[in-house]
């Protein structure tokens, strides 16, 4: 069972030595900085962003990353997935890691997505659907959403977090079931 907690200025230690794992960097590509870990999640953790940073928990050890918001709330985000996708009113969307590489290849990057859509439609009735956007190239992603149903629904040349990639991403999205 994966739980969950908001996280707090107190975590910024874990999610920086994450953010500096080979296997996160490759895909985030974000500074790694007490200060830029401090900029980049500080307002969110404050609740001065509109998005939400949860930490899984597997027996209340943290494991994992995930960012999720209303994709409205973000209009320059929007406006680049427009082009590929067709994006409804309510719609979600999830950014996610798993910080410790011993962790990794164990289906617990599925489950945290699983239970992380489960916790959405909760606190977010008037979602209809998960929009989550992946680099072609990160396989091990985009296998994950697979696993956790989401089904590829389109694909097209979206600005990559990591400026070596390919611009190609595939665009997965899950609907609520009625």
């Amino acid at each position: 069972m994966i739980g969950w907690r908001r996280v707090t200025e107190d975590d910024f230690p874990l999610l920086g030595a994450w953010l500096e794992q080979p296997h996160v960097a490759r895909w985030w590509n974000h500074e790694t900085t007490p200060e830029a870990v401090r900029r980049d999640f500080g307002p969110t953790a404050r609740g001065e962003e509109p998005a939400q940073d949860f930490l899984a928990l597997l027996d209340d050890q943290p494991f994992g990353l995930v960012q999720r918001c209303r994709l409205i709330d973000y209009s320059e985000y929007l406006d680049e997935l427009r082009p590929v996708i067709e994006v409804p009113v309510g719609a979600m969307s999830l950014d996610y890691l798993i910080g410790d590489r011993g962790q990794t290849g164990r289906g617990l990057g599925p489950a945290m997505l699983t239970s992380m859509v489960a916790r959405t439609w909760s606190d977010h009735p008037e979602s209809d659907c998960v929009i989550v956007p992946v680099v072609a190239a990160n396989r091990a992603s985009w296998r994950a959403l697979e696993k956790a149903r989401f089904r590829r629904a389109a694909q097209g040349h979206l600005t990559p977090d990591n400026p070596i990639d390919d611009p190609l991403h595939y665009v997965y999205r899950l609907d609520r079931e009625v």
